[in-house]
């Protein structure tokens, strides 16, 4: 019995010795394979922080990056646009010393439409596609894109896309990383950067080369831009409300230098000062104040991430988007159509991973600088299928 009894106690011993050798080998290959887990799992935020220090530190070495070639003043533009300014401040002086209320009312009137020019036509027409239009209100626009004198409008829109595809970059004409001065009016006041010829020759400028009333604008634009900017609306005051011709003369001033300074804001202000909530890897920002005296143009970081959205804007609200309200007008009157927009969706998906999370919340941040990325608007080769698809269209054309 003594015999049997230490036999069974010895075997429950060698199977508890088992059990606890099998459960130390399991732990250890447990342990192991967390080890290795847990190791994979550091390498791999190694590696992903790694990368998004050094795409920071590409967008930091861009936005301090100094221009490498000589600017090269061009003098006359300099006069030119002296004489303008000092012009367009006495002509504000004479406006509350003397100049007929007629002739104050004439020159706002004048400066809005010729603003509407470039935003509605010049910009959201013809450089970004984003609406068509029927050939009266493409002439009309053309008539009051020439009266604000900002070149022609293929000149226009060739500077425009390349600000797109090539934005705050030496191939930009008005790059914001160079200063505010130099994106507001200094870049019109030196030769243009190498790059913007080599680079800018790659923009398709094909559809205006097609369009009939963007060529013959072009070839009478010698003769068509001092009547419409300078002959006619000072003649106006003169003629029908017997004006002196220094009051209307400076007056149309106030109203030239107004609409330049306003066009030239989106380009400065517009990148400098506000949000990114579509995407903050790039300079354009949202500028509420600009948006208004601008007619709608400065949503800026919302326009150059949906560049073919005639609105500009995600919002509609025309309190802040008078060039939403004057196409959305032309669609109701038949002159303008396939009129392009953003799905909501698609814009919180886009806020959700590259916005600064000051509209939408953030779901993951993605660092990135990239110009393949980039497109001039609606027809660009470099648009994706995906981003076509994406598009909704109002007011089809049959």
């Amino acid at each position: 019995m003594n015999n049997a009894h230490f036999a069974a106690e010895f075997q429950i011993f060698n199977c508890a010795i088992s059990m606890i050798i099998h459960n130390s080998a399991k732990r250890g290959i447990s342990m192991t394979l967390n080890k290795k887990a847990f190791q994979q799992n550091v390498d791999q935020e190694k590696s992903t922080t790694e990368k998004e220090n050094k795409q920071k530190e590409l967008i930091q070495e861009l936005s301090n990056s100094e221009p490498k070639y000589k600017w090269n003043i061009v003098w006359k533009n300099v006069i030119i646009f002296i004489y303008l300014h000092l012009g367009g401040i006495y002509g504000f002086y004479l406006w509350i010393n003397g100049t007929k209320a007629y002739t104050i009312l004439w020159s706002i009137f004048v400066e809005f439409f010729a603003i509407m020019g470039i935003t509605a036509g010049a910009h959201r027409l013809w450089s970004h596609r984003s609406y068509k239009a029927k050939w009266p209100l493409r002439f009309v626009l053309m008539l009051l894109q020439t009266t604000s004198y900002q070149n022609h409008i293929y000149e226009w829109v060739r500077d425009h896309r390349a600000h797109h595809k090539f934005t705050d970059t030496d191939a930009d004409p008005h790059n914001s990383r160079r200063g505010f001065f130099f994106s507001h009016i200094g870049w019109l006041m030196v030769r243009k950067h190498p790059d913007i010829f080599k680079k800018g020759a790659t923009i398709d400028l094909s559809d205006l080369e097609k369009d009939p009333i963007v060529v013959w604008q072009r070839r009478l634009y010698i003769v068509l831009m001092p009547l419409l900017c300078f002959v006619i609306p000072t003649w106006v005051p003169c003629y029908f409300w017997n004006e002196k011709f220094i009051y209307s003369w400076y007056s149309n001033l106030v109203r030239y230098v107004f609409s330049l300074n306003v066009t030239w804001m989106v380009n400065s202000a517009a990148h400098i000062w506000g949000m990114k909530p579509y995407d903050m890897n790039i300079c354009p920002v949202e500028n509420k104040i600009v948006s208004i005296f601008a007619y709608g143009e400065g949503w800026h970081n919302y326009h150059h991430v949906f560049p073919w959205d005639y609105k500009t804007s995600e919002f509609g609200t025309y309190n802040t988007n008078f060039t939403t309200a004057f196409i959305d007008f032309c669609a109701r009157l038949g002159l303008a159509y396939d009129l392009k927009t953003v799905p909501d969706e698609v814009i919180r998906k886009r806020a959700a991973r590259t916005g600064d999370g000051s509209r939408y919340d953030k779901k993951e941040a993605v660092y990135y600088y990239n110009l393949e990325n980039m497109k001039w608007g609606w027809g660009d080769v470099d648009m994706k299928p995906e981003e076509i698809q994406e598009i909704s269209i109002y007011n089809k054309s049959d």
